[in-house]
């Protein structure tokens, strides 16, 4: 009897401590949930204030780069892009930060872009009539780029009346969501094949506009001047980025046989919009922001911004 109380009371010591082991970790895995859910959210707020730091700076950047040209090249310190750099690096000079500032461990990259060395799909509708109409001249250029890199034309001429059933008219609403960013043309018939392959060269920005002769790659200037050569091009490039061209007529003269073909509505020297890229590296956390600017003298507005996380295994430096 004796030997079988002693038993029973150990099994039931051991089922207690099973008991409270349980309930141990099942309180620690409680807490550390807490605590991960609180880091994430420390995270995610400390990326955004460096990111939207860092857009404001390129805002500056932009808005200065109006005052001091009135032509915009590759040359120029908007163009030059931030590689991979440790905040701590500068913050360590500033007292008002602490030395455990999380902006301290963070490494940040970007890159501004000219929007408007791209073709615009906006190009490709003519509001100045009613109904809206495809417009020609833009329409050719996106023919030229398609065939230079070998896509579908069919599918060019079916996103275009796509885009322009999205434009009312007079007499009928818009059958179509018009698009407000380059990925929205999928939802009209784009490939997710053409667009990989477009988004180097084509974008979508909210109004018609030109191509910078002075920022455009070579493919985009083969596009846009019809009857261009490949090696013409190749040839422009080298020549505008040893002396960019501070007129159309400057292009002309490298030009001549092309000149009469050179329209000032669909060329130009100069940009309005802007693509601002931000990479942030906060400890396990990585996100990616993308924003468009558009540039009114010196009046620079974000007209669109887009954030996502980005997979470890593309992150920066430690």
């Amino acid at each position: 009897m004796i030997h079988a109380a002693r038993g029973a009371a150990l099994l039931v010591a051991l089922l207690l401590m099973a008991v409270v082991a349980a309930l141990g970790a099942a309180a620690w895995s409680w807490q550390w949930r807490a605590w991960a859910v609180e880091r994430a959210e420390r995270q995610q707020a400390h990326a955004s204030w460096l990111l939207t730091g860092a857009l404001d700076w390129a805002r500056l950047i932009v808005r200065e780069d109006g005052r001091a040209s009135t032509i915009d090249h590759l040359g120029e310190p908007w163009a030059v892009p931030l590689q991979p750099t440790r905040l701590g690096t500068f913050l360590r000079t500033d007292p008002t930060v602490a030395d455990d500032d999380p902006a301290q461990a963070a490494w940040l990259s970007g890159r501004i872009e000219d929007a408007q060395a791209r073709l615009n799909w906006r190009n490709l509708i003519d509001t100045g009539v009613q109904p809206p109409r495809l417009a020609p001249l833009p329409l050719a250029a996106f023919e030229r780029l398609y065939a230079v890199l070998g896509l579908p034309s069919a599918e060019l001429h079916s996103v275009a009346q796509q885009l322009l059933a999205a434009r009312p008219s007079a007499t009928q609403p818009a059958r179509n969501l018009p698009p407000q960013r380059l990925e929205d043309l999928r939802s009209l018939g784009l490939s997710t094949t053409s667009l990989t392959t477009l988004q180097p060269w084509t974008t979508w920005l909210p109004e018609p506009t030109p191509v910078n002769v002075n920022t455009a790659p070579a493919p985009v200037l083969r596009a846009v001047i019809a009857g261009l050569e490949p090696e013409e091009a190749k040839r422009l490039v080298t020549v505008r980025n040893q002396r960019p061209f501070d007129s159309l007529g400057a292009l002309s003269a490298q030009l001549p046989r092309l000149a009469s073909v050179l329209q000032p509505t669909q060329l130009t020297v100069s940009s309005r919009y802007f693509v601002v890229t931000g990479q942030l590296r906060l400890d396990d956390l990585e996100v990616e922001q993308h924003a468009l600017l558009r540039r009114d003298g010196t009046r620079v507005t974000v007209l669109w911004r887009t954030r996502r996380t980005i997979p470890l295994a593309s992150a920066l430096p430690d």
